[in-house]
C-alpha cells in the first residue's frame, strides 16, 4: 500500500494531473462548440436539402429510434477527432523541432589561446588557464 501511495504522490507531483485536467476542460469547451456547430449550422443545412426536420426517426413498438441524433453524434465525433489529431500532430512536430534545435546547439568551443576544445559555458580555459571572453 505504501508503494501505491508513493507512486500516486509521484504521479501527482509530475504535473500530469494538471495537464489532464486542463485537457478535459478544454475538451469539454470544444465539444460544446462542435455541438453548437452541428445543431445550428449542419443540421439545418441537412434539413434544407432533405426537406423538413432532420428528425430521421422511426417509431417501433411505441419507442422512437432517432437516427438523426445518432448521425449528429457521429459528425461531432469525426470533427473532434480530426481537431485532436491536428493538435497532437502539431505538438509532436513542435517537440521534434525543439529537440532538433537543442541537438544542433554547440556544446563546446575552442580556446583562442591554446586551441583546446572546452565547454561552451567555460569562462576560463582548463588547459592553459586563460581567461575567456563571454
Amino acid at each position: 500500500m505504501k508503494k501505491f501511495l508513493a507512486e500516486f504522490k509521484e504521479f501527482i507531483s509530475k504535473g500530469n494531473v494538471l495537464d489532464l485536467a486542463v485537457g478535459i476542460i478544454i475538451g469539454g469547451a470544444f465539444a460544446a462548440i462542435v455541438n453548437a456547430l452541428i445543431d445550428n449550422l449542419i443540421n439545418p443545412l441537412i434539413a434544407m436539402i432533405g426537406g423538413g426536420d432532420i428528425g430521421l426517426a422511426v417509431k417501433v413498438c411505441g419507442q422512437t429510434l432517432n437516427f438523426g441524433a445518432f448521425i449528429s453524434a457521429i459528425i461531432n465525433f469525426i470533427i473532434i477527432a480530426f481537431v485532436v489529431f491536428l493538435i497532437v500532430k502539431s505538438a509532436n512536430k513542435a517537440k521534434a523541432l525543439a529537440k532538433k534545435k537543442e541537438e544542433e546547439a554547440p556544446t563546446t568551443k575552442v580556446c583562442p589561446y591554446c586551441q583546446s576544445e572546452i565547454d561552451i559555458k567555460a569562462t576560463r580555459c582548463p588547459h592553459c588557464t586563460s581567461e575567456l571572453e563571454k
